[in-house]
């Protein structure tokens, strides 16, 4: 009995080697999320309770969310730009808006990481299988062409692999594509989280007096 050429056999192992990069990025990302969901949450409830910037630096958490880098970032400018006794308070403001825009797409491009990976597998994948069943059905054909005998001897190991392909194929597209729409979500949720924290940084910063020691 004839073997199916060894590009069937390639696409079965880069397959699986592509199934395996799916599941570590989806276990890092579950990881990601959830420690920085964890620690935003916390920033939020204390959040509440602050009524002048240089109480900020007393609810900062530990873990490394997205709220507490924004914030962690925004105190460092403010202590830097302090020693500039040059700057109003419009200056500040502006300053402290643009602070906040640049470090939000900092973190949101750290939450996004990963998953035009996770969209170019679970669009390709099913291809990719399919391709590697049609190359196992041309070398079935070939194989009862040059036998003249359409026996199970002679197709079922070449179909056999050929369809493994095909289902390797969807079996790594499904948990890719559902992890790519469920991390995007969770990223814009958390994008909200952001936007909403900045408003009201720089509200608080209205409100209190700019000049953080």
């Amino acid at each position: 009995m004839d073997k199916v050429p060894d590009i069937v056999d390639f696409i079965l192992y880069f397959l699986a080697g592509v199934s395996i990069l799916t599941w570590t990025i989806l276990i890092v990302k579950c990881y990601v999320f959830w420690q920085a969901k964890k620690a935003n949450n916390q920033i939020q409830a204390n959040f509440n309770g602050v009524t002048r910037l240089t109480k900020l630096t007393d609810m900062l958490d530990t873990a490394k969310g997205s709220l507490s880098s924004l914030s962690n970032k925004v105190m460092v400018n403010l202590k830097s730009w302090n020693k500039d006794a040059s700057l109003d308070t419009n200056a500040y403001q502006e300053m402290l808006r643009q602070s906040l825009r640049q470090e939000r797409h900092s973190q949101q491009t750290r939450l996004e990481s990963g998953l035009a990976v996770l969209a170019s597998i679970g669009s390709t994948s099913p291809f990719i299988g399919l391709f590697g069943m049609v190359w196992g059905i041309m070398h079935a054909l070939k194989g009862i062409s040059a036998s003249g005998s359409a026996g199970l001897d002679v197709v079922a190991g070449p179909i056999g692999e050929a369809l493994i392909a095909t289902a390797m194929g969807i079996a790594t597209a499904i948990p890719a594509v559902l992890a790519y729409n469920y991390f995007l979500r969770q990223s814009r949720l958390a994008s909200a989280d952001m936007d909403h924290f900045s408003e009201r940084l720089q509200i608080l910063a209205k409100q209190s007096d700019y000049r953080v020691d």
